[in-house]
């Protein structure tokens, strides 16, 4: 049987995160008895959000390699409580340290071989998470940014910057104010490459899931949130860094400087003539494939005992 044949049974469970009930799902690994205690992955969802169209794959895989797999919606996100779309990377951070707690009490998951992947802005909170948690083992980053600050700027030219900046100046009045930050579509918040704004449309169906917009706020949260600063305090736990060459929305630079930064051991892994959206199953199978081969190999290695 094919991991692509295998569906894994899902159990919908929800835990609390600064007093917020945070909605997720928990996969037991193929092939197990109920109860007995197994490596586990905690699945960490992108900056869109829209974790049930492309985590399901990932899950099914890692599933079908003998992990249970934790995924969730962050606060403001699906079924999660809190602002809706506010993202705040600390309060994620946070999710993300109240989810290793849930875990620790579940019977059937080993809390000595817990990991951590996240895709896209997962990845970028979940090193944040490995480098405040050392509970996590190890973990992956696909296609994350290391320096939010120097990430988003690189998404707008200088004259974009200055349009952009005006914009800001007259929400962040607006919040004080009166309590609320302005919506814009996803693709004004985080403009991208052609690959990765058709994807937006074809695949991700922001505005089908989440017409109302995301804050503007949310652009200043992310300006001083660079984990890349505290993996020093990643000690002697592997982490893997997954880049695509082509990626259009974070540049390949962001995975260099992550791994430049890394303590050993490490791994980096450049995927060639792949963009960012290539590594999500719905838009390149092939792509994802090759992406979650080394995660199973990785985890496989680094989980062992």
């Amino acid at each position: 049987m094919s991991d692509k044949n295998y569906q894994p049974k899902h159990e919908d469970i929800h835990f609390y995160s600064d007093g917020l009930k945070i909605s997720g799902q928990f996969t037991r690994a193929a092939g197990v008895q109920d109860g007995q205690p197994m490596p586990t992955i905690v699945c960490l969802h992108g900056y869109t959000g829209r974790k049930e169209i492309y985590m399901p794959g990932y899950v099914r895989e890692l599933s079908a390699a003998g992990f249970n797999t934790l995924d969730f919606h962050h606060r403001g996100f699906g079924e999660s409580e809190g602002i809706r779309l506010k993202n705040k990377p600390w309060d994620q951070v946070t999710d993300v340290l109240s989810a290793m707690i849930y875990l620790r009490q579940r019977p059937d998951v080993d809390a000595n071989r817990i990991g951590l992947y996240g895709t896209s802005f997962g990845g970028t909170v979940g090193m944040m998470a490995t480098a405040h948690d050392e509970n996590i083992r190890c973990a992956v980053s696909v296609g994350s940014s290391a320096d939010c600050g120097r990430s988003a700027k690189d998404k707008r030219t200088y004259s974009q910057r200055l349009d952009w900046e005006d914009m800001m100046k007259i929400d962040r009045i607006e919040r004080v104010m009166t309590g609320q930050s302005r919506r814009v579509p996803y693709d004004e918040l985080v403009p991208s490459g052609r690959a990765e704004a058709d994807s937006i449309v074809t695949m991700y169906k922001v505005a089908e899931k989440y017409p109302e917009g995301y804050p503007l706020e949310n652009y200043d949260h992310l300006q001083d949130f660079a984990p890349e600063n505290y993996l020093d305090r990643i000690t002697q736990r592997p982490l893997m860094f997954i880049h695509t060459e082509r990626d259009t929305i974070v540049s390949v630079f962001e995975a260099k400087s992550f791994y430049a930064k890394a303590q050993e051991p490490k791994k980096l892994v450049i995927i060639p003539n792949a963009n960012h959206v290539d590594v999500y199953e719905p838009r390149n199978p092939e792509v994802f494939q090759v992406v979650v081969n080394h995660m199973k190999e990785f985890f496989k290695e680094s989980l062992s005992h």
